[in-house]
Formats: C-alpha cells, structure tokens, sequence
C-alpha cells in the first residue's frame, strides 16, 4: 500500500463529517452556512490524521478563506521528520445550491495524493471530457462533440439516439447543445455537480456515456483523480474569464495556457484516493440524521488498485 492509501479511512472520515455538518442544513435556503458547516467539520476532523498535509486545492487564497485555503497545513504530524507528506484538493460542499434546497447529487468530496502531484488548478473554468474505459482511447476534447458522438455509437455499436451525454445547464453551453441535439444525442442537463457528472459518465454500470461542457478548474482536478482511479478517460482545457484570470493563470501552470490536460496531468501519481459521502440523495445516497445515529453513504476509489468501495457508515449521534 502507498502512503497516501494507507491513510484512506481518515479521508473517508473527512468527507462523511462534512457531509453530516451540512446535511443539518438541507432545504433552509442557506448556501453559506452549509458551506460553513462542512469546511469546519472537515478541517477540524484533518487534526487528528497522522501525515503533514497541505490544501492543493481548497476554498481560495488565504485572504479569502479562514479555513481549508489553499497551502494551508493540515494534520498531526506537521513538519515531522518521516510523516507521509500528502497534497490534497477538497470540495467540502460540491453544489452548494443543491443542499441549499435540497436537491440531488450535492456531495462532501476530495482527492488526495502524493506531495506536489495534483495540479494546483487556477480558479478559472475548464472544457472538460470525460467517459469510461470503452470510450477511453476512442474520443478527445480535440475531436469535438460531433466526433465523439459518433465514436460511440461506433464502439457502442448503437444509434445516436442511445449515445447518453451529460452537460452543467448553462447559457455558455448554447452552441454546444445544438451541435449535440443536431446528432439525435440525448442530452441530459445537470444544474451543479460536474463531479458527480464526470464519475457517473466514467462509470460502465453509469447512467451516462460522456460528460461534456466548462466547469470549474479545480473540480477538474477531483475528477481527473477519481477516473484515473476508474480507467475511464479524462481531458480539459482551461477556459478563461478575464485578462486578470488569464495573467494569474500563466504563473500557476508555467505558461501552458492552451494545454490540453488529461487525468495523468492533473493527477500524477497512482497512490492517490478519491473520497466521496453523500449530502443529498443522487450519487450517492444522502446522509441520514436520526434521533441518536447518523447514517452516512461513502465511496473509495483507489487508484492504484483500481478499486471501488462504498461504504454505509452508522454512528452514535452527538449534538452540539
């Protein structure tokens, strides 16, 4: 086992104490405090893990987040001669809005692995690719919507109509879902939670065959991570909103700017982990607070044994 791997229950603690926080919070309208909940309760849990960690990825600069920001140290073992020293990309709340009001696939999620091997993702959006091992070494972000589509009814051996691609619903995908419904496509929108996208399309038992369109950078780095672990394909693009992101951009990712980055890029080492638990029903099931336990629904994917677990997690209720 690698270090990183070694410490996978302690990951998988991180995202359900997230979860459970901002379960709390599901259907009150208040983004913001979810939000809250799960970055304390994530960050507090990180004390306790023997490694000396470092945010790759997290809820902004230092400025701009008391907790969770990127470079910040994390663990018990911080500066300790010997202790695994380990990156990690977090999303305590991926879809905000969804736990908001209650609606699926909100997730507590992240990705851990070696120190230096995820890419610090610029705060920009990214292009994204992604599908599972039958679809992997015949579609590219380069080849554009139409070619993939018909790569997969190719390899798929079935009609257009029964290639199944996932997208965010946004005003930016305009010419994207045409050239897609010009296909006979299906396409399915998703209001937030391209993560969850990315994975369900990378998944061969999925509801999807292709998850395509932008969404944020970061994200893409904690889905990279999960398909490396899942064989499947993964490639993005960095897409920007500003002359400002642009330039902040170039110091991050050495002038690369028109890369096209694939899972091994954003995630460079196979003793890494994605860890995921359940906020509101979709994905994975939502957690369950009841009157003296609480129920949580996880999933490990190792990608150096190429191995997916899920988890129901019942443990005594404490109330604060």
């Amino acid at each position: 086992m690698g270090m990183t791997t070694d410490l996978s229950h302690h990951f998988l603690e991180a995202v359900d104490q997230a979860a459970i926080a901002s379960a709390a919070w599901r259907g009150k309208g208040d983004k913001n405090a979810a939000d809250d909940a799960a970055v304390e309760a994530m960050r507090r849990t990180f004390d306790a893990v023997p490694f000396d960690g470092r945010v790759a990825i997290g809820e902004g600069e230092r400025d701009e987040a008391p907790m969770l920001y990127i470079g910040e140290p994390l663990g018990s073992m911080i500066g300790q001669e010997g202790a695994p020293k380990i990156d990690i990309a977090v999303d305590p709340l991926e879809c905000t809005n969804n736990c908001a009001d209650n609606t699926p696939n909100s997730i507590a999620v992240l990705a851990a692995a070696p120190r230096g091997t995820l890419l610090h993702a610029p705060d920009c959006y990214m292009d994204k690719l992604a599908t599972g091992p039958l679809l992997a070494d015949h579609v590219s972000l380069d080849g554009g919507a139409t070619y993939n589509i018909e790569q997969a009814m190719h390899v798929l051996d079935c009609n257009a109509e029964d290639v199944r691609i996932v997208a965010l619903d946004r005003e930016r995908h305009h010419d994207l879902f045409k050239e897609i419904r010009a296909t006979g496509a299906q396409l399915h929108l998703m209001g937030d939670g391209d993560v969850s996208g990315a994975i369900w399309a990378a998944k061969t038992d999925g509801p999807y065959d292709m998850l395509m369109g932008i969404g944020a950078a970061p994200e893409g780095v904690i889905s990279a991570t999960a398909i490396r672990g899942l064989g499947g394909l993964f490639e993005g693009r960095l897409v920007f909103r500003s002359d400002e992101e642009e330039a902040r951009a170039e110091t991050m990712v050495n002038d690369d700017l028109t890369r096209l980055w694939k899972a091994h890029d954003l995630c460079q080492s196979e003793d890494a982990i994605f860890a995921a638990s359940g906020v509101c029903d979709g994905y994975l099931p939502g957690a369950l607070i009841g009157e003296s336990t609480t129920t949580t629904f996880n999933e490990l994917i190792d990608v150096s044994r190429k191995t997916v677990i899920q988890n129901e997690e019942v443990r005594p209720r404490t109330v604060a």
